[in-house]
């Protein structure tokens, strides 16, 4: 990573944790409630019988009652599970028991399926920091989600999920970062 682009990516970040932070109960649990509606949509239009996804943390736009809904709606759900090689294994969520992952990070406790696991899903879901108009895709840094959607030869739709002030017109990127199809924020699905 150029000096000048990890600079401009650490300030970024530490902006956006900031704001998300900051923003009240109230605010969070009506986001929360927009995304879930629009995450539902978003499955519905790409008629997913099977999804990869992750179990959101409290500062992240949620997904976890969107998950509940795929779940009950017999929708095969893959999440993440982080491994010390900086790549992920999937594992099958049936919307109960987690723990916590190499990085402290929630995940199903179900037996973990290597990384080629999401080979045959019909739509991934990930977290990012904040996205572009041209589907340029910031994430938090360890590059866990760039590794694992450079390596796949066979793609689905590819969707963030952020709050609505982090689609914004330029992200800094470097080589290996992956550009996403869309983003999900509480105003609605936006495809880029």
């Amino acid at each position: 990573m150029s000096d000048e682009v990890g600079l401009e990516k650490r300030a970024l970040r530490a902006e956006l944790r900031e704001r998300r932070r900051i923003t009240t109960a109230t605010g969070r649990a009506e986001a929360n409630a927009a995304i879930t509606t629009n995450l539902r949509a978003l499955a519905t239009q790409f008629e997913a019988r099977t999804l990869s996804a992750y179990l959101s943390i409290p500062d992240e736009p949620g997904t976890r009652d969107f998950l509940a809904w795929a779940c009950a709606e017999g929708i095969t759900v893959l999440l993440p599970v982080s491994r010390p090689d900086g790549l992920l294994d999937w594992a099958l969520y049936d919307g109960e028991e987690e723990f916590e992952d190499e990085l402290g990070m929630p995940a199903p406790t179900s037996e973990p399926l290597s990384p080629n696991a999401l080979d045959d899903v019909d739509l991934i879901i990930v977290p990012a920091a904040s996205v572009d108009r041209t589907g340029m895709r910031m994430g938090w840094g360890r590059g866990y989600f760039d590794k694992t959607l450079g390596s796949m030869q066979q793609r689905p739709p590819v969707y963030a999920v952020i709050f609505d002030d982090e689609l914004v017109d330029a992200v800094p990127s470097e080589r290996h970062d992956q550009r996403v199809d869309g983003v999900v924020t509480p105003s609605g699905i936006v495809a880029l």
